[in-house]
């Protein structure tokens, strides 16, 4: 499946993509901002997010609010997400509200900070700190998106810390440091405009010029990151055991991986498609079905371009196991693929069902902007879209067997395992039973 991509550029910088489908009267607006919590700095983790926040409160034009309520009251639909590199904003409108939906979009990059106020911050901080309350502190295993890029990233790298933020950084934010953060990185020039579906793209350019072409381009450079390169190895088996209020326990293992967009990202992918993908991966055959020693078993990965990437295996315990037994069958399931290798099926399948997510996802207005601004500004290239699903068949069992070899080793593993806390008086304490160090 190849989709039609128009790209260009404006004088300001602002990269515009234009992907034309008649197939449903929608048009879905996909805007990234090359900003995310790898750009905050000491002392004010959490701001890309809080930002994205402040970002639905209102612009010059536009009152607090307003935004959900026009989107919404034209019968679409609309958010925000923030990453560790990016953060994106997006609506999928009727496609003869396109004009509504990008000058929103418009007036919110241009004119956002005369609309700030001490009253809106307040509120969004208050916002946000309840969100990590709700889906981290007070989750059951819910800090491991914290813990795990603490675990695997040194304290230097800016994937270390937190993407939600601390409770002190969050309340140390004021509007200078909102003005601060909008001048430096929400502008044209550091940003891609993704349009895909019903549209007439004479029509969507000149939309385009008209709300975005009058906004300046920054006035100074991007700030560059702190140095991303990481050895392709952790050099050990790192450890770390969180006693938690959950019944039974958890394990996140990690594995450094190559970025995304390399040759080897792909092995990977589909080595993670092998251990973790849909009921006939070997981590639901194995542990979930036949041993009966885990509820759940997937696989991951942070598909990061920059520095290093994750793979994750994520395996939850049934009831009567512990949380050695859980963490000793995941790594004998990794020791089996490293000294045994996958076959030529398995890779066959799992290269299939990447190809098939991939390319129902397309089908969607929303995915598809989403997927081209993704790859316009992470590789300056959307195009790079239509080249995914031959890259994919590009890997050979040959090609992920050496990849396993080379990553799934001892040496390049990272456990987060959370474990039940004491229970009932004269039960052994999990934390006690699992706090030796991984040889």
């Amino acid at each position: 499946m190849r989709i039609p991509i128009e790209s260009y550029r404006l004088s300001n910088g602002l990269v515009v993509t234009l992907s034309e489908d008649h197939t449903a009267p929608i048009v879905a607006v996909n805007l990234w901002y090359r900003v995310g919590s790898a750009n905050e700095r000491v002392g004010r983790t959490g701001f890309a997010h809080l930002f994205e926040h402040m970002l639905f409160q209102g612009s010059e034009h536009v009152a607090a609010n307003e935004h959900f309520e026009l989107i919404q009251r034209a019968g679409g639909t609309l958010n925000g997400s923030t990453w560790l590199d990016r953060t994106n904003y997006y609506e999928t409108v009727p496609s003869n509200e396109l004009g509504l939906a990008l000058w929103l979009e418009a007036d919110r990059m241009g004119a956002l900070l005369p609309a700030m106020t001490q009253q809106k911050l307040d509120t969004q901080r208050d916002v946000v700190k309840n969100e990590r309350r709700w889906s981290m502190d007070n989750q059951p295993y819910g800090t491991w998106s914290e813990r795990l890029p603490a675990l695997t990233y040194p304290a230097t790298h800016p994937f270390h810390h937190s993407l939600i933020g601390s409770m002190e950084d969050l309340s140390a934010a004021s509007l200078d440091d909102i003005a601060t953060f909008f001048s430096t990185y929400y502008r044209p020039d550091n940003a891609v405009l993704s349009i895909a579906g019903d549209l007439e793209p004479g029509q969507a350019r000149a939309l385009v010029e008209q709300y975005f072409g009058v906004i300046p381009r920054g006035q100074s450079p991007i700030p560059a990151l702190a140095d991303m390169q990481l050895p392709p190895l952790f050099g050990e088996w790192r450890r770390e055991v969180v006693p938690d209020v959950v019944m039974v326990p958890r394990l996140f293992l990690a594995f450094r991986a190559p970025v995304f967009g390399t040759d080897e990202y792909y092995d990977c992918s589909v080595l993670g498609a092998i251990l973790g993908m849909g009921k006939a991966s070997r981590l639901q055959r194995e542990l979930v079905r036949e041993r009966e020693i885990a509820s759940e078993a997937t696989a991951f990965t942070f598909d990061l371009t920059q520095g290093a990437d994750l793979l994750v295996i994520d395996a939850t315990a049934r009831p009567e196991v512990s949380s050695d037994a859980l963490e000793a069958e995941v790594a004998r399931e990794v020791d089996a693929v490293r000294a045994e290798g996958v076959t030529a099926a398995e890779v066959e399948r799992a290269v299939a069902l990447i190809e098939t997510a991939f390319v129902t996802s397309l089908q969607s207005a929303g995915e598809r902007a989403d997927k081209l601004s993704m790859f316009a500004a992470m590789f300056d290239d959307p195009r790079l879209l239509n080249e995914q699903t031959d890259r994919y068949r590009a890997v050979t069992v040959e090609r992920v067997n050496a990849f396993a070899r080379e990553r799934l080793g001892t040496n390049n593993r990272a456990s987060l395992l959370y474990i039940p806390m004491a229970g009932d008086e004269g039960q052994p304490d999990e934390a006690e039973a699992a706090s030796g160090a991984m040889r």
